[in-house]
């Protein structure tokens, strides 16, 4: 039984990790990209609506990874409870949920307080700093998203695996 919840945990793990982070991915360096080229100066509609439809798949993977996370730390042997960094694969484990605890808040920064702050904005180049500030988190998750996986293998290797 063990197993079974092993595998589907790391399956919706890995499912959701992706869905996250490729959201990241396709937005920093597909989607505003070429909205821009095509659309120009009206890319921010086309970027507020695909934002609309990610945000819920990007919150539905943030539950379940915290979820799957919490239970896959759990059934580890080498997870000590408390005692976080008596061993190399605790301390990466407690990096790694340091910095997606610093994800979670900077996606929900930007969904709750920086997102409707842009739409009262009237003044212009306020308006743009404060895009500009949303889009410079999106590349600090980006970039924090790339670290967590090249921890996630490493906590592979320390594992045994």
């Amino acid at each position: 039984m063990k197993e079974l919840i092993l595998i589907s945990c790391y399956f919706a793990h890995s499912v959701a990790a992706a869905l996250w982070i490729g959201g990241i991915i396709f937005t920093l360096f597909f989607a505003m990209p070429s909205s821009r080229q095509v659309l120009g100066a009206g890319s921010g509609k086309l970027m507020g609506e695909i934002s609309k439809r990610f945000t819920p798949a990007a919150n539905l993977s943030i539950i379940v990874l915290v979820i799957t996370g919490t239970v896959l730390a759990g059934l580890n042997k080498q997870c000590s409870g408390i005692a976080f960094l008596e061993n190399n694969w605790s301390s990466a484990l407690m990096t790694k949920s340091i910095l997606v605890f610093g994800m979670v808040t900077i996606h929900f920064y930007r969904g709750l307080v920086l997102g409707p702050r842009i739409m009262r904005t009237t003044v212009e180049t306020e308006k743009r700093s404060l895009q500009k500030l949303s889009i410079n988190l999106v590349k600090v998750n980006f970039t924090a998203g790339l670290i967590v996986l090249l921890i996630s293998g490493a906590l592979s290797i320390l594992r045994g695996y």
